[in-house]
Parts: structure tokens; C-alpha cells; sequence
């Protein structure tokens, strides 16, 4: 790809839809080494307590699966849907949980990270990056129209979110890590508040292929998409328990 431009032009067509490639997997760009199952050990956390901020550590469980293609009218998306579960080591209590989607535009090198979190949390986070960018850096801010933050009554009370941005950093095929801030305006400081987490994870599963390429593989080998669907299952388990024996 080359340079992106500074801001995406929008054709006057707003509703001829292309067609998308079948195979997510091959047009992910920088978001490709995200794919798959991952566990990371070293996690650091630092959030506010009454006493002061409060450093803990944590250990993260990570799946991020591929997607069919989705069209806005003749934008195309290719993204992942992941889920996240975080525990404090030795201790089976899901610490975080954290679902959503990561979205890539090829044509305008657009990146999106959508998050709810079950304490009554939403926001969507943007950036921008070429298909060879192995490092790239998203954004939410309180009140944006199109990268913005909303939270339930009490968070808004106690603990207003006023930002967010995740920096992440693909290191080769089967490792990657995040930076993250948080800065929150907590009732009774006067300083807002810079919560930050940090970890690296490392595969220990590959992806299952999204259904139109599962679609697509069983067609060109003659078989039914479920037996290529179980296929792909299969390997995948197996790649998750080679992965873990390992770590």
C-alpha cells in the first residue's frame, strides 16, 4: 500500500456493495499476527485505589478468531473477533473480561478496535496503518462522534473514562504485546488518573478460517464445508494443546 492519505475520501456511490474476498485470513494486513489463541504470563497492571495507585500482575487468555468480510454500502472491512479473560495468578476469578472487534479497511488503511466490558463499559478506538505495519496505535477519547467512550451512571460518577489508546507490537509470527492507557478522572483527586496495562502474549492455537473461506476451501476440494469446517477444528485444538505443553 502506499502512503495513506491524511483524511479518507467517500465516493458519491454510498450503496453499490463490491465483492469481498471469501478469505479473511489473507486480508487482515497488520492485524494478521493477531490471529489465533494466546495466553500471556507477564501481565502489569496499575489502577487506582483509596491508598494510591495499586500494581498487580496477571495472566491473560486471548482468542481473536477471523470474520466474514462486512460491507458498508462499498467499504469493506476485514476483521477478528476476540474475546479476552484475565486472572490473577493462581486464582480462577475472571479479573477482566472483554469482548469485541478488531476491523481493518484496506483501501484507506482505517484500523477500528470496538470493547464492552461487563461492568457496563463501550468504546471504539481508531487508528491508522499500512498492511506491512507491525506496530500501530489506536484511540478513544470522551465525546468523540466517530471514537468514543460511554459508561454506565456509576463509572461516570466515580470513575469517568476521559481516553483510551492500546499501542500494539507484532513481533513475529507467534508472539505480540500491548501497551494500554486508561486516564480516568476518579471522584475526590484532583489529577486525573493514568491506569495502564501492559503484556505479551504468545500463541498457542491457530485461528479457525471464517465461514465464506471454509465455504470456499470445501469447493475447491470437492468436499462439504462441514467436513472442512471439523478439519479445521481439529488442527486448531491440536495447535492450542501443542502450544500449551510447550509454554
Amino acid at each position: 500500500m502506499a502512503d495513506l492519505p491524511d483524511s479518507p475520501e467517500f465516493p458519491e456511490d454510498i450503496y453499490t456493495e463490491p465483492e469481498p474476498d471469501p478469505h479473511t485470513l489473507a486480508n487482515l494486513g497488520p492485524l494478521t499476527g493477531l490471529a489465533g489463541l494466546w495466553i500471556g504470563t507477564s501481565g502489569h497492571d496499575v489502577s487506582p485505589k483509596l491508598e494510591g495507585p495499586e500494581a498487580e500482575t496477571f495472566i491473560e487468555h486471548a482468542e481473536f478468531q477471523p470474520i466474514d468480510a462486512q460491507t458498508n454500502g462499498p467499504q469493506i472491512f476485514y476483521g477478528l473477533r476476540y474475546h479476552l479473560r484475565i486472572v490473577k495468578p493462581d486464582d480462577v476469578e475472571t479479573f477482566h473480561d472483554q469482548v469485541g472487534y478488531w476491523l481493518w479497511e484496506p483501501a484507506t488503511g482505517a484500523l477500528v478496535q470496538t470493547l464492552s466490558i461487563p461492568r457496563g463499559l463501550t468504546a471504539m478506538a481508531t487508528g491508522r496503518a499500512k498492511a506491512s505495519d507491525r506496530s500501530f496505535r489506536l484511540d478513544a477519547v470522551r465525546g468523540g462522534e466517530t471514537n468514543g467512550i460511554l459508561a454506565n451512571p456509576f463509572l461516570e460518577h466515580a470513575f469517568k473514562t476521559l481516553r483510551y489508546s492500546i499501542a500494539v507490537t507484532i513481533h513475529d509470527e507467534r508472539s505480540w504485546s500491548y501497551e494500554q492507557e486508561t486516564v480516568l478522572s476518579v471522584r475526590g483527586q484532583a489529577e486525573p488518573f493514568s491506569h495502564t496495562d501492559r503484556n505479551l502474549l504468545r500463541k498457542v492455537g491457530e485461528p479457525t478460517p471464517n465461514p465464506t473461506a471454509l465455504a470456499a476451501m470445501a469447493e475447491a476440494a470437492g468436499k462439504s464445508a462441514i467436513d472442512v469446517a471439523s478439519a479445521s477444528v481439529d488442527s486448531r485444538g491440536k495447535a492450542g494443546l501443542s502450544g500449551a505443553s510447550t509454554g
